[in-house]
C-alpha cells in the first residue's frame, strides 16, 4: 500500500548522470508492464525514449519490504523489483529518505516513536482529558443541563426505581427540610447551584435491593432520595441533610456533566471541533446513569456540603451515624451498592474526621 506522504523529487539544478536501472513501466493505457532502462541526467527522468522533468515526479516513501515506485504524471507508474539497487540509485542521485521513513524503517526507533505516543495519550487522558471537559463544560449553558437530568431520570425510573411509598405529607415534610436550609444558607451568604431555571426538587423513590438506602445528583437539579435511606435516617435529620446538601454539590460544581463528557471523551472532542454538541447531549442521559464520580468529586462536594449544611443551620457532623449505620448493615465491603458509600469515595473514617472538624478546616487531600 502506497503511504499518502510524498517525498519530492531531486534538486532540479543537478546535473548528475547515474547508471541505468532496470524497472517496469505500467503506461496506464496497456495491460502489460513493458521492461525499460530508467536513468537520470539534467534534471529529467528517462526511459523508453521519453524524458520527463523530475518535477512531475513522485517518491513513494519507502517499506522495509516490497518493490519500490515511481509515479509519473499523465505516464503512469514505474516499478523496481530490485528495491536494493534502487534505493541505492536514488540516494546516489541525492533522494535521501526523509526522518519519518528512516524512523519508520528502524525498529529501535519505531518502538522508541510508540513508547513517546504511549506516553502522550497517556498524559492526555490524566491531566488533558479533565482540562478538556473542564472547559466544554464551560461553553454548556445551564440551561442544557436540565434535560439532561431529566432525562437520566427517567432512564434509571425505568430500569432501577420504583415510586415512593412515602405519603404526600411526608415527602413534602422533607422537600420542606430541604428548601429551609437552602433559604438559610442563602441568608447567610452561602450560594446553593447558580443559574438554575427552577428549585432543587427531590425526587422521592423505592429502590430494589441493588441500590438500597439511596441519594444522588444529576445535572441540572433532580436529586433522587430513597424511601429506604429516609427509613434508615429519618431520626437523624441532620445527617439526611448533610447528604442531600452533598449531592448538591454535585450540581453546584457541575460534576455530573463532567464525569459525562470525559465517559464521551472522543464524542465530546469532535463536538468541540464541529460546534455541534447534539450528538453529545442527547448519548450523556445513559452515560450520567451508568459512570461515578472521581474521588476528588467526592471531596469537592463534601467541602461544599458542610460549608452549605453549617451555613444553613445543620449539624454536618451528624452524618458520621450514617456512616456508622452503613457498616452496621452492610458491613465494611468495598462493593457496597449504595451511591454514597461508592468506592470511589474517600474512606469513611476520612470523611467522618473532615465532617466533625471545626468551621474552617481545609478539605481533605489527595
Amino acid at each position: 500500500m502506497i503511504s499518502s506522504a510524498w517525498t519530492w523529487g531531486f534538486d532540479m539544478t543537478t546535473s548528475t548522470t547515474l547508471n541505468p536501472i532496470s524497472a517496469h513501466w505500467f503506461d496506464g493505457q496497456h495491460g502489460a508492464a513493458q521492461p525499460v532502462e530508467v536513468t537520470l541526467h539534467g534534471g529529467n527522468l528517462h526511459f523508453a525514449g521519453r524524458q520527463l522533468p523530475l518535477q512531475h515526479v513522485r517518491w513513494p516513501e519507502r517499506t522495509r519490504h516490497g518493490q519500490r515506485l515511481l509515479l509519473l504524471r499523465d505516464a503512469g507508474v514505474l516499478r523496481f523489483t530490485d528495491a536494493t539497487a534502487f534505493d541505492a540509485w536514488a540516494e546516489a542521485s541525492g533522494q535521501l529518505p526523509s526522518w519519518v521513513e528512516r524512523w519508520q524503517l528502524s525498529w529501535p526507533r519505531a518502538l522508541t516513536s510508540l513508547m513517546l505516543v504511549s506516553l502522550l495519550l497517556a498524559v492526555a487522558w490524566r491531566w488533558g482529558l479533565p482540562w478538556a471537559s473542564d472547559q466544554i463544560v464551560e461553553r454548556i449553558p445551564l440551561s442544557a443541563e436540565q434535560p439532561i437530568g431529566d432525562q437520566a431520570m427517567a432512564y434509571i425510573d425505568k430500569e432501577l426505581l420504583r415510586p415512593s411509598q412515602l405519603s404526600p405529607a411526608e415527602q413534602a415534610a422533607w422537600q420542606q427540610r430541604l428548601d429551609q436550609m437552602l433559604a438559610t444558607a442563602r441568608a447567610a451568604g452561602v450560594m446553593g447551584p447558580q443559574g438554575l431555571t427552577r428549585p432543587l426538587e427531590l425526587k422521592f423513590r423505592q429502590t430494589s435491593a441493588t441500590l438500597g438506602p439511596n441519594a444522588f445528583a444529576l445535572p441540572g437539579g433532580p436529586i433522587c432520595i430513597t424511601d429506604e435511606l429516609i427509613e434508615l435516617m429519618k431520626d437523624e435529620p441532620d445527617a439526611l441533610l448533610t447528604i442531600l446538601a452533598h449531592e448538591i454539590g454535585h450540581v453546584h460544581h457541575r460534576h455530573g456533566l463532567r464525569i459525562g463528557l470525559r465517559a464521551m471523551a472522543v464524542t465530546a472532542l469532535a463536538s468541540v471541533w464541529l460546534g455541534d454538541y447534539s450528538s453529545l447531549l442527547n448519548g450523556l442521559p445513559i452515560v450520567l446513569a451508568t459512570n461515578a464520580y472521581s474521588r476528588d468529586h467526592e471531596r469537592e462536594a463534601d467541602a461544599y456540603a458542610r460549608e452549605l449544611a453549617r451555613a444553613g443551620g445543620v449539624n454536618p457532623a451528624r452524618i458520621a451515624v450514617f456512616f456508622e449505620r452503613l457498616r452496621e448493615k452492610y458491613g465494611h465491603s468495598a462493593e457496597s451498592p449504595l451511591a454514597i458509600s461508592f468506592s470511589s469515595h474517600p474512606a469513611d473514617s476520612e470523611r467522618i474526621a473532615f465532617f466533625t472538624k471545626p468551621e474552617g478546616s481545609p478539605a481533605p487531600q489527595n
